[in-house]
Protein backbone atom coordinates (compact mmCIF):
# COMPACT_ATOMS: atom_id res chain seq x y z
CA UNK A 1 0.00 0.00 0.00
CA UNK A 2 2.68 2.30 0.41
CA UNK A 3 3.70 2.27 -3.21
CA UNK A 4 0.24 3.50 -3.65
CA UNK A 5 0.80 6.56 -1.54
CA UNK A 6 2.41 8.65 -4.52
CA UNK A 7 -0.13 7.53 -7.05
CA UNK A 8 -2.99 8.06 -5.38
CA UNK A 9 -1.36 12.03 -4.63
CA UNK A 10 -0.86 12.50 -8.09
CA UNK A 11 -4.13 11.15 -9.66
CA UNK A 12 -6.61 10.97 -6.73
CA UNK A 13 -8.03 8.41 -4.32
CA UNK A 14 -11.63 8.12 -5.02
CA UNK A 15 -11.73 4.59 -6.34
CA UNK A 16 -10.61 3.61 -2.65
CA UNK A 17 -13.84 5.68 -1.45
CA UNK A 18 -15.83 2.80 -3.57
CA UNK A 19 -13.78 0.40 -2.05
CA UNK A 20 -14.47 1.38 1.61
CA UNK A 21 -18.16 1.05 0.68
CA UNK A 22 -18.27 -2.26 -1.01
CA UNK A 23 -16.22 -3.32 1.82
CA UNK A 24 -18.68 -2.16 4.68
CA UNK A 25 -21.32 -4.06 2.64
CA UNK A 26 -19.70 -6.96 2.52
CA UNK A 27 -19.05 -6.73 6.27
CA UNK A 28 -22.65 -6.50 6.95
CA UNK A 29 -23.31 -9.14 4.82
CA UNK A 30 -21.25 -11.63 7.18
CA UNK A 31 -22.28 -10.40 10.09
CA UNK A 32 -26.03 -11.39 9.06
CA UNK A 33 -24.75 -14.83 7.58
CA UNK A 34 -23.17 -15.56 10.53
CA UNK A 35 -25.64 -15.02 13.23
CA UNK A 36 -27.16 -18.54 12.66
CA UNK A 37 -24.13 -20.74 13.01
CA UNK A 38 -23.00 -18.46 16.06
CA UNK A 39 -26.57 -19.35 17.78
CA UNK A 40 -26.62 -22.77 16.84
CA UNK A 41 -25.90 -24.33 20.57
CA UNK A 42 -28.64 -21.72 21.70
CA UNK A 43 -30.84 -22.62 19.31
CA UNK A 44 -30.76 -26.11 19.54
CA UNK A 45 -31.49 -25.80 23.13
CA UNK A 46 -34.68 -23.90 22.30
CA UNK A 47 -35.92 -27.38 20.60
CA UNK A 48 -35.89 -24.99 17.51
CA UNK A 49 -34.24 -27.85 15.80
CA UNK A 50 -35.90 -30.91 17.47
CA UNK A 51 -35.44 -32.90 20.59
CA UNK A 52 -33.39 -35.74 19.29
CA UNK A 53 -29.17 -34.59 19.47
CA UNK A 54 -28.42 -36.84 16.10
CA UNK A 55 -32.04 -35.17 14.70
CA UNK A 56 -31.00 -31.60 15.75
CA UNK A 57 -27.48 -32.02 13.33
CA UNK A 58 -29.88 -32.99 10.36
CA UNK A 59 -32.66 -30.75 10.79
CA UNK A 60 -29.68 -27.94 11.07
CA UNK A 61 -28.05 -29.23 7.78
CA UNK A 62 -31.60 -28.61 6.10
CA UNK A 63 -31.50 -25.00 7.18
CA UNK A 64 -28.30 -24.38 6.00
CA UNK A 65 -29.17 -26.09 2.62
CA UNK A 66 -32.39 -23.94 2.47
CA UNK A 67 -29.72 -20.98 2.37
CA UNK A 68 -27.79 -22.46 0.18
CA UNK A 69 -30.29 -23.66 -2.62
CA UNK A 70 -32.16 -20.40 -2.51
CA UNK A 71 -28.48 -18.69 -2.69
CA UNK A 72 -27.76 -20.38 -5.83
CA UNK A 73 -30.51 -19.92 -7.72
CA UNK A 74 -30.29 -15.82 -6.29
CA UNK A 75 -27.05 -15.95 -7.41
CA UNK A 76 -27.69 -16.41 -11.35
CA UNK A 77 -30.58 -14.20 -11.02
CA UNK A 78 -28.49 -11.60 -9.30
CA UNK A 79 -26.10 -11.48 -11.81
CA UNK A 80 -28.17 -11.01 -14.33
CA UNK A 81 -30.19 -8.00 -12.11
CA UNK A 82 -26.88 -6.23 -11.29
CA UNK A 83 -25.63 -6.07 -15.31
CA UNK A 84 -29.06 -5.17 -16.30
CA UNK A 85 -30.36 -2.55 -13.59
CA UNK A 86 -26.81 -1.04 -12.80
CA UNK A 87 -24.82 -1.54 -9.80
CA UNK A 88 -26.24 1.22 -7.44
CA UNK A 89 -29.80 0.24 -7.71
CA UNK A 90 -28.58 -3.55 -7.56
CA UNK A 91 -26.74 -3.68 -5.04
CA UNK A 92 -28.96 -1.33 -2.89
CA UNK A 93 -32.05 -3.72 -3.45
CA UNK A 94 -30.12 -6.36 -2.53
CA UNK A 95 -28.55 -5.28 0.53
CA UNK A 96 -32.67 -4.01 1.49
CA UNK A 97 -33.77 -7.78 1.07
CA UNK A 98 -31.09 -9.55 3.04
CA UNK A 99 -32.07 -6.87 6.20
CA UNK A 100 -35.79 -8.04 5.78
CA UNK A 101 -34.82 -11.02 6.08
CA UNK A 102 -32.58 -10.99 8.21
CA UNK A 103 -34.66 -9.50 10.86
CA UNK A 104 -37.64 -12.55 10.24
CA UNK A 105 -35.70 -15.21 11.28
CA UNK A 106 -36.51 -13.46 14.92
CA UNK A 107 -40.13 -14.76 13.64
CA UNK A 108 -39.07 -18.51 13.04
CA UNK A 109 -39.49 -20.79 16.03
CA UNK A 110 -39.23 -24.18 14.35
CA UNK A 111 -37.19 -26.30 11.38
CA UNK A 112 -39.27 -25.02 8.47
CA UNK A 113 -39.78 -21.56 9.48
CA UNK A 114 -35.92 -21.07 10.13
CA UNK A 115 -35.57 -22.66 6.59
CA UNK A 116 -38.12 -19.99 5.16
CA UNK A 117 -36.37 -17.21 6.20
CA UNK A 118 -33.31 -19.13 5.79
CA UNK A 119 -34.11 -19.25 1.95
CA UNK A 120 -34.83 -15.50 2.17
CA UNK A 121 -31.43 -14.32 3.12
CA UNK A 122 -29.79 -16.29 0.54
CA UNK A 123 -31.93 -15.25 -1.99
CA UNK A 124 -31.24 -11.72 -1.18
CA UNK A 125 -27.43 -12.03 0.34
CA UNK A 126 -26.57 -13.81 -3.25
CA UNK A 127 -26.47 -9.90 -4.81
CA UNK A 128 -23.54 -8.77 -2.87
CA UNK A 129 -20.72 -10.27 -4.46
CA UNK A 130 -21.69 -10.03 -8.24
CA UNK A 131 -22.60 -6.24 -6.85
CA UNK A 132 -19.45 -6.56 -4.90
CA UNK A 133 -17.23 -7.41 -7.85
CA UNK A 134 -18.92 -5.34 -11.01
CA UNK A 135 -18.23 -2.62 -8.41
CA UNK A 136 -14.03 -3.15 -8.22
CA UNK A 137 -14.54 -3.87 -12.06
CA UNK A 138 -15.78 -0.41 -12.62
CA UNK A 139 -13.68 1.79 -11.16
CA UNK A 140 -9.87 -0.41 -10.48
CA UNK A 141 -7.67 -1.45 -13.77
CA UNK A 142 -6.90 -4.80 -13.75
CA UNK A 143 -3.18 -3.55 -12.10
CA UNK A 144 -5.07 -2.60 -9.04
CA UNK A 145 -8.33 -5.15 -8.96
CA UNK A 146 -6.75 -8.34 -6.78
CA UNK A 147 -5.25 -5.82 -4.07
CA UNK A 148 -9.05 -3.90 -3.99
CA UNK A 149 -10.62 -6.95 -4.08
CA UNK A 150 -9.02 -8.30 -1.49
CA UNK A 151 -9.69 -5.42 0.73
CA UNK A 152 -13.22 -5.75 0.54
CA UNK A 153 -13.65 -9.39 0.68
CA UNK A 154 -11.72 -8.78 4.16
CA UNK A 155 -14.97 -7.66 5.56
CA UNK A 156 -16.40 -10.90 5.17
CA UNK A 157 -13.28 -11.64 7.91
CA UNK A 158 -14.23 -8.44 9.98
CA UNK A 159 -18.37 -9.16 10.22
CA UNK A 160 -17.41 -12.43 11.22
CA UNK A 161 -15.12 -11.01 13.46
CA UNK A 162 -17.57 -8.61 15.09
CA UNK A 163 -20.54 -11.72 15.18
CA UNK A 164 -19.30 -13.44 17.48
CA UNK A 165 -18.08 -10.83 19.85
CA UNK A 166 -21.48 -9.30 19.63
CA UNK A 167 -24.09 -11.99 18.95
CA UNK A 168 -23.85 -14.36 21.52
CA UNK A 169 -24.14 -11.08 24.05
CA UNK A 170 -26.94 -10.00 22.25
CA UNK A 171 -28.72 -12.90 22.75
CA UNK A 172 -27.34 -13.47 26.65
CA UNK A 173 -29.02 -10.59 27.24
CA UNK A 174 -32.35 -9.93 25.49
CA UNK A 175 -32.87 -12.88 23.79
CA UNK A 176 -32.12 -14.50 20.51
CA UNK A 177 -34.51 -13.06 18.80
CA UNK A 178 -33.06 -9.75 19.54
CA UNK A 179 -29.92 -10.94 17.85
CA UNK A 180 -31.45 -11.36 14.75
CA UNK A 181 -33.31 -7.97 14.20
CA UNK A 182 -30.18 -5.81 15.70
CA UNK A 183 -27.61 -6.92 13.24
CA UNK A 184 -30.55 -7.56 10.26
CA UNK A 185 -30.97 -3.63 10.66
CA UNK A 186 -27.33 -2.22 10.65
CA UNK A 187 -27.83 -2.91 6.73
CA UNK A 188 -30.30 -0.11 6.35
CA UNK A 189 -28.31 2.46 7.54
CA UNK A 190 -25.62 1.80 4.56
CA UNK A 191 -27.76 2.98 2.14
CA UNK A 192 -27.60 6.42 3.20
CA UNK A 193 -24.03 6.40 2.22
CA UNK A 194 -24.24 3.87 -0.43
CA UNK A 195 -27.00 6.77 -2.81
CA UNK A 196 -25.08 9.27 -1.45
CA UNK A 197 -21.31 8.08 -2.74
CA UNK A 198 -21.49 5.58 -5.33
CA UNK A 199 -22.11 6.63 -8.90
CA UNK A 200 -20.42 5.43 -12.35
CA UNK A 201 -16.82 6.71 -13.14
CA UNK A 202 -18.08 8.95 -15.74
CA UNK A 203 -20.91 10.29 -13.30
CA UNK A 204 -18.59 10.98 -11.09
CA UNK A 205 -16.07 12.74 -13.44
CA UNK A 206 -19.42 15.05 -14.63
CA UNK A 207 -20.22 16.14 -11.51
CA UNK A 208 -17.01 17.34 -10.68
CA UNK A 209 -16.18 14.82 -7.75
CA UNK A 210 -13.35 12.93 -9.49
CA UNK A 211 -10.45 14.30 -11.82
CA UNK A 212 -9.69 13.37 -14.91
CA UNK A 213 -6.65 11.94 -13.95
CA UNK A 214 -7.83 8.78 -12.08
CA UNK A 215 -10.49 8.41 -14.19
CA UNK A 216 -8.05 7.94 -17.08
CA UNK A 217 -6.21 5.58 -14.50
CA UNK A 218 -9.28 3.55 -14.34
CA UNK A 219 -10.12 3.10 -17.56
CA UNK A 220 -5.94 2.37 -18.23
CA UNK A 221 -6.40 -1.21 -19.68
CA UNK A 222 -6.81 -0.67 -23.71
CA UNK A 223 -8.07 -4.37 -24.00
CA UNK A 224 -11.36 -3.70 -22.33
CA UNK A 225 -12.16 -0.55 -24.14
CA UNK A 226 -12.61 -2.45 -27.27
CA UNK A 227 -14.02 -4.97 -25.45
CA UNK A 228 -16.30 -2.93 -24.11
CA UNK A 229 -17.53 -1.99 -27.51
CA UNK A 230 -19.14 -5.18 -28.27
CA UNK A 231 -22.72 -5.90 -28.06
CA UNK A 232 -23.68 -7.65 -24.99
CA UNK A 233 -24.36 -11.31 -24.63
CA UNK A 234 -26.56 -13.57 -23.61
CA UNK A 235 -26.42 -15.42 -20.04
CA UNK A 236 -26.34 -18.68 -21.44
CA UNK A 237 -23.78 -17.64 -24.12
CA UNK A 238 -21.58 -17.64 -21.62
CA UNK A 239 -21.79 -21.25 -20.75
CA UNK A 240 -19.37 -21.70 -24.34
CA UNK A 241 -16.23 -20.51 -22.73
CA UNK A 242 -14.10 -22.53 -20.99
CA UNK A 243 -13.29 -19.30 -19.12
CA UNK A 244 -15.96 -19.11 -17.46
CA UNK A 245 -16.20 -23.36 -16.14
CA UNK A 246 -12.70 -22.72 -14.97
CA UNK A 247 -14.30 -19.73 -12.65
CA UNK A 248 -17.12 -22.04 -12.14
CA UNK A 249 -14.73 -25.00 -11.28
CA UNK A 250 -12.86 -23.81 -9.03
CA UNK A 251 -15.77 -22.23 -6.86
CA UNK A 252 -17.97 -25.26 -6.57
CA UNK A 253 -14.70 -27.10 -5.03
CA UNK A 254 -13.71 -24.11 -2.77
CA UNK A 255 -16.68 -21.95 -1.82
CA UNK A 256 -17.92 -25.07 0.16
CA UNK A 257 -15.03 -24.98 2.23
CA UNK A 258 -15.88 -21.77 3.83
CA UNK A 259 -19.53 -22.49 3.82
CA UNK A 260 -18.34 -25.38 6.17
CA UNK A 261 -16.29 -23.17 8.47
CA UNK A 262 -18.96 -20.71 8.82
CA UNK A 263 -21.79 -22.52 9.75
CA UNK A 264 -19.96 -25.39 12.02
CA UNK A 265 -16.54 -23.93 13.19
CA UNK A 266 -19.05 -22.68 16.32
CA UNK A 267 -20.01 -26.26 16.76
CA UNK A 268 -17.10 -28.04 16.20
CA UNK A 269 -15.10 -26.08 19.11
CA UNK A 270 -18.13 -26.23 21.26
CA UNK A 271 -17.93 -29.85 21.01
CA UNK A 272 -14.60 -29.79 21.50
CA UNK A 273 -15.49 -28.33 24.93
CA UNK A 274 -18.23 -30.66 25.60
CA UNK A 275 -15.97 -33.26 25.23
CA UNK A 276 -12.96 -32.05 27.46
CA UNK A 277 -15.28 -31.40 30.18
CA UNK A 278 -16.88 -34.90 29.80
CA UNK A 279 -13.31 -36.84 30.12
CA UNK A 280 -12.35 -34.41 33.10
CA UNK A 281 -16.01 -35.17 35.02
CA UNK A 282 -15.04 -38.86 34.29
CA UNK A 283 -11.55 -38.87 35.50
CA UNK A 284 -12.82 -36.15 38.22
CA UNK A 285 -16.47 -37.48 40.03
CA UNK A 286 -16.23 -34.80 42.88
CA UNK A 287 -15.30 -32.18 40.56
CA UNK A 288 -18.59 -29.60 40.94
CA UNK A 289 -16.53 -26.47 39.41
CA UNK A 290 -17.63 -24.42 36.25
CA UNK A 291 -17.08 -25.80 32.76
CA UNK A 292 -14.97 -22.84 32.26
CA UNK A 293 -12.45 -23.85 34.72
CA UNK A 294 -11.39 -27.22 33.06
CA UNK A 295 -8.21 -27.70 31.59
CA UNK A 296 -8.12 -27.24 28.01
CA UNK A 297 -11.63 -25.28 28.24
CA UNK A 298 -11.32 -22.17 25.58
CA UNK A 299 -14.14 -19.66 24.72
CA UNK A 300 -15.49 -20.64 20.91
CA UNK A 301 -16.58 -17.45 20.69
CA UNK A 302 -13.30 -15.37 20.68
CA UNK A 303 -11.57 -18.67 19.25
CA UNK A 304 -14.11 -17.93 16.27
CA UNK A 305 -12.82 -14.22 16.30
CA UNK A 306 -9.38 -15.55 16.08
CA UNK A 307 -9.58 -17.66 13.10
CA UNK A 308 -11.61 -14.79 11.01
CA UNK A 309 -8.71 -11.99 12.36
CA UNK A 310 -6.43 -14.53 10.87
CA UNK A 311 -7.93 -14.67 7.74
CA UNK A 312 -8.46 -11.17 7.44
CA UNK A 313 -4.68 -11.25 6.86
CA UNK A 314 -5.19 -13.53 4.60
CA UNK A 315 -7.82 -11.72 2.47
CA UNK A 316 -5.22 -8.29 2.25
CA UNK A 317 -2.19 -10.33 1.73
CA UNK A 318 -3.46 -12.57 -1.71
CA UNK A 319 -4.75 -9.49 -3.43
CA UNK A 320 -1.37 -7.85 -2.47
CA UNK A 321 1.22 -10.80 -3.49
CA UNK A 322 0.15 -11.16 -7.60
CA UNK A 323 0.52 -7.09 -7.34
CA UNK A 324 4.01 -7.98 -6.23
CA UNK A 325 4.72 -10.59 -8.54
CA UNK A 326 3.86 -8.13 -11.41
CA UNK A 327 6.05 -5.43 -10.22
CA UNK A 328 8.63 -7.23 -10.10
CA UNK A 329 8.01 -8.13 -14.15
CA UNK A 330 6.21 -11.22 -14.25
CA UNK A 331 3.11 -11.35 -16.30
CA UNK A 332 0.12 -10.09 -14.58
CA UNK A 333 -1.73 -14.11 -15.45
CA UNK A 334 1.35 -15.80 -14.22
CA UNK A 335 1.39 -14.19 -11.17
CA UNK A 336 -1.98 -14.53 -10.41
CA UNK A 337 -1.63 -18.53 -11.01
CA UNK A 338 1.19 -18.86 -8.86
CA UNK A 339 -0.17 -16.35 -6.44
CA UNK A 340 -3.57 -19.33 -6.06
CA UNK A 341 -0.68 -22.43 -6.23
CA UNK A 342 0.38 -20.90 -3.18
CA UNK A 343 -2.63 -20.54 -1.48
CA UNK A 344 -4.29 -23.36 -2.25
CA UNK A 345 -1.23 -25.10 -0.24
CA UNK A 346 -2.43 -23.18 2.86
CA UNK A 347 -5.62 -25.06 3.54
CA UNK A 348 -3.55 -28.74 4.09
CA UNK A 349 -2.45 -27.71 7.33
CA UNK A 350 -6.38 -27.90 8.50
CA UNK A 351 -5.85 -32.06 7.41
CA UNK A 352 -4.12 -31.60 11.10
CA UNK A 353 -7.07 -30.03 13.11
CA UNK A 354 -8.91 -32.71 14.60
CA UNK A 355 -5.75 -34.56 16.00
CA UNK A 356 -4.11 -31.31 16.99
CA UNK A 357 -7.30 -30.32 19.07
CA UNK A 358 -6.38 -33.51 20.78
CA UNK A 359 -3.53 -32.09 22.16
CA UNK A 360 -5.18 -28.41 22.91
CA UNK A 361 -7.91 -26.72 21.01
CA UNK A 362 -5.62 -23.74 20.36
CA UNK A 363 -3.70 -25.96 18.16
CA UNK A 364 -6.79 -26.69 15.98
CA UNK A 365 -7.76 -23.03 16.08
CA UNK A 366 -4.60 -21.75 14.60
CA UNK A 367 -4.40 -24.36 11.51
CA UNK A 368 -8.02 -23.65 11.20
CA UNK A 369 -7.04 -19.88 10.64
CA UNK A 370 -3.95 -20.65 8.49
CA UNK A 371 -6.37 -22.93 6.08
CA UNK A 372 -9.41 -20.06 6.33
CA UNK A 373 -6.54 -17.08 5.66
CA UNK A 374 -5.48 -19.17 2.69
CA UNK A 375 -9.19 -19.37 1.46
CA UNK A 376 -9.45 -15.73 1.62
CA UNK A 377 -6.29 -15.37 -0.19
CA UNK A 378 -7.53 -17.87 -3.34
CA UNK A 379 -10.84 -16.19 -2.96
CA UNK A 380 -9.45 -12.38 -3.55
CA UNK A 381 -7.67 -13.98 -6.58
CA UNK A 382 -10.60 -16.31 -7.95
CA UNK A 383 -12.95 -13.27 -8.03
CA UNK A 384 -10.12 -10.88 -9.39
CA UNK A 385 -10.08 -13.84 -12.67
CA UNK A 386 -13.04 -13.52 -13.60
CA UNK A 387 -12.99 -9.07 -14.37
CA UNK A 388 -9.27 -10.73 -15.85
CA UNK A 389 -10.85 -12.79 -18.42
CA UNK A 390 -14.29 -11.20 -19.27
CA UNK A 391 -15.01 -7.47 -20.10
CA UNK A 392 -17.15 -4.93 -17.24
CA UNK A 393 -20.44 -5.41 -18.69
CA UNK A 394 -20.43 -9.45 -18.17
CA UNK A 395 -18.54 -9.59 -14.43
CA UNK A 396 -21.79 -9.60 -12.50
CA UNK A 397 -23.51 -12.38 -14.73
CA UNK A 398 -20.43 -14.56 -14.67
CA UNK A 399 -19.46 -13.81 -10.82
CA UNK A 400 -23.25 -14.91 -10.36
CA UNK A 401 -23.05 -18.03 -12.31
CA UNK A 402 -19.93 -19.22 -10.30
CA UNK A 403 -21.34 -18.36 -7.34
CA UNK A 404 -24.27 -20.61 -8.17
CA UNK A 405 -21.88 -23.19 -8.57
CA UNK A 406 -20.47 -22.67 -5.09
CA UNK A 407 -23.25 -22.49 -3.16
CA UNK A 408 -24.40 -26.15 -4.98
CA UNK A 409 -21.00 -27.48 -3.61
CA UNK A 410 -21.80 -26.40 -0.22
CA UNK A 411 -25.44 -28.00 -0.52
CA UNK A 412 -23.67 -31.04 -0.77
CA UNK A 413 -21.04 -30.27 2.19
CA UNK A 414 -23.68 -29.38 4.28
CA UNK A 415 -25.47 -32.49 3.88
CA UNK A 416 -22.74 -34.50 4.09
CA UNK A 417 -21.58 -32.91 7.04
CA UNK A 418 -25.29 -33.85 8.67
CA UNK A 419 -24.80 -37.10 7.73
CA UNK A 420 -21.54 -37.87 9.52
CA UNK A 421 -22.28 -35.31 12.49
CA UNK A 422 -25.54 -37.45 13.12
CA UNK A 423 -23.70 -40.95 12.74
CA UNK A 424 -20.68 -40.67 14.48
CA UNK A 425 -22.79 -38.46 17.07
CA UNK A 426 -24.96 -41.77 17.55
CA UNK A 427 -21.91 -43.85 17.87
CA UNK A 428 -20.22 -41.02 20.46
CA UNK A 429 -17.27 -39.76 18.27
CA UNK A 430 -18.14 -37.06 16.72
CA UNK A 431 -14.58 -35.99 16.48
CA UNK A 432 -13.76 -38.90 13.70
CA UNK A 433 -16.65 -36.89 11.16
CA UNK A 434 -15.33 -34.23 11.84
CA UNK A 435 -11.35 -34.96 11.11
CA UNK A 436 -12.98 -36.67 7.66
CA UNK A 437 -14.78 -33.27 7.10
CA UNK A 438 -11.20 -31.54 6.88
CA UNK A 439 -9.62 -34.04 5.15
CA UNK A 440 -12.35 -32.89 2.39
CA UNK A 441 -11.86 -29.61 2.85
CA UNK A 442 -7.94 -29.40 3.30
CA UNK A 443 -7.76 -31.04 -0.32
CA UNK A 444 -10.53 -29.05 -2.16
CA UNK A 445 -8.22 -25.88 -3.36
CA UNK A 446 -5.00 -28.05 -4.61
CA UNK A 447 -7.83 -30.34 -7.10
CA UNK A 448 -9.54 -26.90 -7.80
CA UNK A 449 -6.21 -25.35 -8.98
CA UNK A 450 -5.27 -28.41 -11.14
CA UNK A 451 -8.95 -28.40 -12.97
CA UNK A 452 -8.70 -24.47 -13.16
CA UNK A 453 -5.28 -24.57 -15.01
CA UNK A 454 -6.55 -27.18 -17.17
CA UNK A 455 -9.15 -25.14 -18.49
CA UNK A 456 -8.18 -21.84 -18.79
CA UNK A 457 -4.02 -22.31 -19.18
CA UNK A 458 -4.10 -18.27 -19.50
CA UNK A 459 -6.99 -15.96 -17.82
CA UNK A 460 -6.96 -14.00 -21.28
CA UNK A 461 -9.72 -11.73 -22.16
CA UNK A 462 -12.64 -13.32 -24.08
CA UNK A 463 -13.97 -11.90 -26.84
CA UNK A 464 -17.87 -11.76 -26.32
CA UNK A 465 -19.75 -11.93 -30.02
Amino acid sequence: MNKLAPLNAQIGRYRWTICALVFFATTINYIDRNVLGLLKPMLSDAGVFGADKAAQELNYSTVVICFQLAYAVGMVLAGRMIDWLGTKSGYAYSLIGWSIAAIGHAFGHHTWSFGFWRAALGFTEAGNFPAANKSIAEWFPKQERALATGLYNSGANVGAIIAPLSVPYIAASWGWEWAFILTGAVGLLWLIFWYRNYDSPAAKLGSGQLNQAEYDHIHGDPEEVVAGAVAPVRWIGLLRFRQTWAFVVGKFMTDPVWWFYMFWLPAFLNDENARKVAAFTAANPGFTGAAASVPGYISWAVAVAVVYTISTAGSIFGGWLPKHFAQRGMDLNRARKLSMFLFALGPLTVLLASRLGEIDIWFAVLTIGIAAAAHQAWSANIFTTVSDMFPKRAVASVTGIGGMAGAIGGILISRVAGLLLAHFTALGKIEVGYGYLFMICGSAYVLAWVLMHLLAPKFRLVKLD
